[in-house]
């Protein structure tokens, strides 16, 4: 064997050795993706929020885009505080509590009818332009849906009506059934409990960075529907695949 002959061996030799770890990745990814037999949705990859932040703007001009930020970072820091503590609270309550410090925060007096509007506009969402199409897809295939929010049973009715959506879910879940919210891993097991699957057959479709890690922390395939653009949280785990619309996630259950 002459040099030549012995380099062309040795490289073959160690591009072989370093694509069989990638390999078995792709080939672990796609019998995993393979598994799904359920897709669990968060509320807000299905429903678009937008409108109720641009009702605060217009019932408060000049103040709405603060008064909507302290809002819903404060909802979802009492749904974390009433869960340590061990105080529950239902998410409608929440955010009712939220919208009031929000508006103190500012010093912006809300009266009655404002703050009757703002909460409604909670029970009016509709979809994104994206979404209708994509379930439609989900559901040819084959794949069940269902919700898993931390929205009240009744927000989630309220919404499913709003956005025309009644009979497209098979199971609607709101983690006021256990009486937590998540990332609790009590919150996650609702899927599993409900649609009667092991973990990996379900996958999660988040909102949120700390639910996308949440739920992969628990063990669901996770993909998440980042749609404001945002970077991963820092919270060691990162989710199967990400994207910023539902065609994104159709793609990466199709494997293209």
């Amino acid at each position: 064997m002459d040099r030549r002959e012995f380099v062309a061996l040795t490289a073959a030799g160690l591009a072989s050795s370093l694509l069989k770890p990638l390999l078995r990745t792709v080939a672990a990814e796609e019998a995993a993706k393979s598994k799904i037999k359920a897709i669990a949705f968060d509320a807000f990859p299905i429903f678009d929020p937008r409108p109720v932040f641009a009702l605060a703007e217009e019932l408060f001009p000049g103040k709405g885009a603060a008064l909507s930020d302290e809002w819903r970072i404060r909802q979802f820091e009492y749904t974390w505080l009433r869960l340590a503590s061990r105080h529950y609270a239902d998410f409608w309550q929440i955010t009712q509590d939220a919208l009031t410090f929000a508006a103190n925060k500012l010093k912006l007096a809300i009266v009655p009818e404002k703050r009757e509007k703002l909460m409604n506009a909670y029970l009016e969402l509709k979809t994104w332009p994206d979404v209708v199409p994509a379930l439609n897809t989900f559901k040819k295939s084959g794949l069940r849906l269902a919700f898993l929010s931390n929205f009240t049973p009744a927000m989630l009715a309220a919404n499913i009506k709003s956005a025309g959506l009644e009979g497209m879910f098979e199971v609607v879940l709101s983690t006021d059934q256990a009486k937590t919210y998540k990332p609790d891993p009590r919150a996650y097991q609702l899927g599993i409990d409900a649609l009667k699957l092991e973990r990996e057959q379900i996958l999660f479709a988040a909102f949120a960075g700390w639910d996308a890690a949440g739920a992969k922390l628990f063990g669901y395939p996770t993909f998440w529907v980042n749609r404001q653009r945002l970077p991963a949280e820092e919270l060691d785990a990162i989710p199967d695949a990400s994207g910023d619309n539902l065609q994104q996630l159709a793609q990466f259950l199709a494997g293209t």
